[in-house]
């Protein structure tokens, strides 16, 4: 399957990243290279990219739609959670911007194989890097119930998530579950026919439950952001596109930390902190994608951008 993907907020998320001729800048989530390819087009011949995904497969398609720019390229296949590391072994100290986009490309959602989507059969994968870690079969099958129940709680935000968990340990008491159609056959037996009438699929909670845990997407979110405005020269922006709530709140928070000029208690006569205000929030509120582009891609109906700014 060829590698396609719907950027989102792409005009939105350029625009306020300020790119610059001869600027350096860091897609963590390279995935389509939509950004990246608006990016290059903006640095022109001077510039310097660095694209990191930890899909082969984005590598690759990356690879052949940003061959015909000029600027200085480097594809890394690696997890944006090692940007440090992967920066040092580039020799970059430091760069003039960072995008994140934390959705899960088009390509791995309608790639059978994949095991992304409840609307195909297909082994119960879920993982990000295909060659690395456990899968959503591995944590489904060996997880106790109340270990499932908090991941499907926590990151799926199901109010069913504890009958689902019980469901699920008593199918595979019969067998094992091993594909996408299999475990969405558990939920629908778990969840009541009367809630799943309305809505969105009944299974697309857990699926995002897992794929969140499978990843471990939450978990290295903040020191991400953290670990990227530490090497953002000042006037650097970071722009990040989340997709559910869970996200969107550690941008939020990890963004409003950083943004903190002071943390003694209000009624301290003189400062004794030190704390230093690392950036500047630059979008108070979050940016949404317009009417149009929803009505052209569903999915973007949920992205969030929100920017920083270093001081």
């Amino acid at each position: 399957m060829e590698f396609e993907h719907v950027t989102v907020l792409l005009k939105e998320t350029i625009d306020y990243l300020n790119c610059k001729e001869g600027g350096i800048y860091v897609d963590c989530t390279l995935g389509g290279a939509g950004h990246s390819e608006e990016i290059v087009k903006r640095i022109g011949a001077e510039g310097r990219l660095i694209g990191i995904d930890q899909d082969s497969a984005a590598i690759k398609a990356a690879q052949e739609r940003l061959s015909k720019y000029d600027a200085q390229i480097d594809l890394v296949k690696d997890n944006y959670r090692n940007l440090t590391y992967v920066l040092d072994d580039l020799g970059i100290e430091k760069v003039d911007g960072f995008v994140f986009d934390l959705g899960v490309s088009s390509y791995q959602l309608d790639t059978p194989q994949r095991g992304f989507s409840y609307n195909y059969d297909a082994p119960l994968d879920m993982r990000m890097n295909p060659d690395r870690g456990k899968t959503a079969a591995d944590l489904v099958n060996t997880l106790s119930e109340d270990a499932l129940s908090e991941i499907i709680t926590e990151y799926g935000e199901e109010r069913w998530a504890s009958r689902i968990a019980e469901f699920i340990v008593e199918r595979r008491k019969e067998e094992k579950i091993e594909t996408t159609f299999q475990l969405v056959d558990v939920i629908k037996a778990a969840i009541p026919a009367g809630a799943r009438r309305e809505g969105p699929h009944p299974a697309r909670r857990t699926f995002q439950a897992l794929r969140i845990a499978v990843n471990n997407e939450l978990g290295i979110i903040e020191d991400a952001i953290k670990d990227a405005v530490s090497r953002l020269k000042k006037k650097g922006r970071v722009s990040i596109i989340t997709f559910h709530s869970l996200e969107d709140r550690i941008v939020k928070h990890t963004y409003k930390d950083l943004a903190k000029k002071c943390t003694c208690p209000p009624k301290f006569p003189v400062c004794t902190c030190d704390t230093k205000q690392e950036v500047k929030i630059i979008t108070r509120s979050p940016i949404e994608p317009s009417p149009e582009e929803i009505s052209q891609n569903p999915r973007s109906r949920s992205a969030k951008l929100r920017v920083a700014e270093k001081r």
